[in-house]
């Protein structure tokens, strides 16, 4: 704004007293001071607002309208409710230094001057930033040249002093000041992204307004908007947990039109480096589904073997060396009569889920390819060999890299993704071993679809099972029949639940402490702190209660079972 603009406001009440011919200088901000020096809290283009504080004799107005000329500000508004009328000194020395004094009625207070100038200044810059973005959007339409999401973020820092992040669906940060000084946490990414979804799917409108960590957050979500973008009528499923969103530290609820507009425009121009980057997963995902229709076929392991080393070199660059590979399954469900695809939908969450946690942009994905095969998803990751050290050789199968946990991929990313899934939809996730050659890929997919589906039959939005799990009593014991299992429970532990309901005796605890020490009488009394007697009245309880003799191992692992299964 111009200083021209004060005087032509009539509720201000300003008197010029000097200064015409400069009224067109610009104003960029609002200080209030009463420090005989300023200096140090004054960068150029002020409108300095001062009660005369510290105008003690007619000599202190000189050295300080001359620091404030040296500073560049742009003007001067004197208050007259601490001395009246504006010292003729003041004046003078304003006038040899050009710089314009206005007079400010003790009725006017300083805050409604502020508020003014605040508001005029911030509503050109939202205009001027509206045109850089404006001129970001056409030249990343036609590729990177805009300088991507951290440019456009840089933007609103530093012209609207918003602070904002570029989240992905897990709350992972792809743009944005980092978790350091002044950052934005993981713990508060994800839950964002978690209040995020959950808004999304029960239709309200965006921007959505977080409250996390004392600060309150406005959530933009960023559009699918390239050739693969899901048409407005189609099912918000579809996309919601595919899609970024933009998180800005303020609340949007009180913002005039033409900031909510800006921001909607940030959204999209961000939405099209979102789209170029999609684009570029393509290379990944049709090796993905080259190998996996090689593996599903059964072709013959040297050719599995030629096309996985075309795809080591786009999958791990630099490698020097054959990888070793790890299968990932997943697969998403809808509740009954939804008609979603779901392969798509699970193959971008699970693009997501394989990114490294620690990493920080999009092209942390590159190692990742993930093909779909009907409704489910499957990754083929890429794991480096194990060489001994000073070798420079592949390693020998045996000293593998142990790769992916399946629990390990969940941890930061259960709770938004059980949020976007809310109540009709579920996420299954299965994790094979490591294997070092192609002949080795068919059974690893076999090993991670098992592994799903031991999860599958497991309670919870999201869950996850690892090839370790498919070698002991937790592989069956998913698939027996609800009513079996809980009749098979209810006939061995009812008994002792009543007992230790009425009497507190603690017989469940004593029976897994027991179980658990493989039968050892003083192990066990040791872990329970209880003398050997006490122990051995216990267990007998619990043999006169279900009439099952605990030296036998067919009652032991009956009752180890039950528990398992409780």
């Amino acid at each position: 704004m111009r200083l021209r603009a004060l005087l032509e406001n009539d509720a201000l009440g300003l008197r010029l007293l000097g200064g015409q011919d400069e009224l067109d200088r610009g104003v960029r901000g609002v200080m209030t001071t009463d420090l005989k020096d300023p200096s140090r809290y004054l960068s150029g283009g002020e409108l300095v607002l001062t009660g005369l504080a510290w105008r003690r004799a007619a000599e202190d107005s000189e050295p300080f309208v001359r620091i404030l000329a040296g500073a560049q500000v742009a003007g001067l508004a004197a208050g007259e409710a601490e001395l009246g009328d504006i010292p003729d000194d003041l004046v003078q020395a304003c006038s040899r230094h050009r710089l314009p004094l206005f007079a400010v009625n003790e009725s006017v207070a300083f805050a409604t001057i502020t508020e003014y100038v605040v508001r005029q200044v911030s509503g050109e810059r939202a205009g001027d930033l509206a045109a850089v973005v404006d001129r970001h959007r056409r030249l990343m339409t036609s590729g990177p040249a805009g300088g991507g999401p951290d440019a456009v973020l840089d933007l609103l820092g530093s012209d609207l002093d918003l602070r904002a992040w570029v989240l992905s669906p897990t709350g992972r940060r792809i743009a944005g000041a980092g978790s350091a000084a002044g950052g934005l946490p993981a713990a508060t990414g994800a839950l964002l992204a978690g209040e995020h979804l959950a808004a999304v799917r029960t239709g309200r409108r965006a921007p959505h307004r977080v409250v996390a960590d004392g600060a309150t957050y406005s959530l933009f979500p960023i559009r699918n908007t390239g050739r693969g973008a899901a048409p407005a009528t189609r099912d918000v499923r579809e996309s919601v947990l595919s899609d970024w969103l933009l998180a800005v530290e303020a609340d949007a609820g009180d913002w005039p039109a033409a900031r909510l507009d800006l921001l909607q425009g940030v959204t999209q121009l961000i939405a099209v480096e979102r789209d170029r980057r999609e684009a570029a997963r393509t290379v990944r995902r049709r090796l993905a589904q080259e190998v996996l229709e090689l593996v599903q076929t059964g072709a013959a392991p040297a050719e599995i073997a030629a096309r996985l080393r075309v795809a080591a070199p786009v999958l791990l660059p630099g490698l020097g060396t054959a990888p070793h590979w790890q299968v990932v399954v997943a697969r998403v469900e809808w509740g009954a009569g939804t008609e979603v695809e779901s392969g798509p939908v699970a193959q971008s969450l699970l693009e997501e889920i394989l990114v490294d946690p620690a990493a920080t942009g999009p092209e942390s994905a590159d190692r990742i390819a993930v093909a779909h095969s009907g409704d489910e998803a499957i990754a083929l990751v890429p794991l480096p060999a194990l060489a001994p050290p000073g070798t420079g050789e592949e390693a020998d199968p045996a000293p593998l890299d142990e790769g992916l946990h399946a629990d390990a991929l969940l941890e930061s990313v259960r709770m938004p993704l059980t949020a976007g899934l809310a109540d009709d939809g579920r996420l299954t996730l299965g994790v094979s071993a490591a294997v070092h050659s192609a002949e080795g890929l068919r059974g690893a997919l076999e090993e991670a679809r098992h592994a799903r589906r031991v999860a599958a039959a497991r309670p919870g939005r999201v869950c996850a099972a690892g090839h370790h799990e498919l070698a002991s009593h937790v592989l069956l014991l998913p698939f027996v029949p609800d009513d079996v299992r809980r009749a098979f429970t209810a006939r061995l532990l009812d008994p002792l639940r009543d007992y230790d309901r009425r009497h507190r005796a603690e017989l469940i605890p004593t029976l897994e402490a027991f179980l658990d020490s493989d039968g050892s009488w003083t192990r066990c009394a040791a872990r329970l702190h209880l003398h050997v007697n006490t122990l051995r009245y216990r267990v007998g309880r619990i043999e006169q209660l279900t009439g099952r003799d605990l030296s036998r191992l067919e009652d032991k692992l009956d009752f180890f079972l039950a528990l398992r299964m409780s």
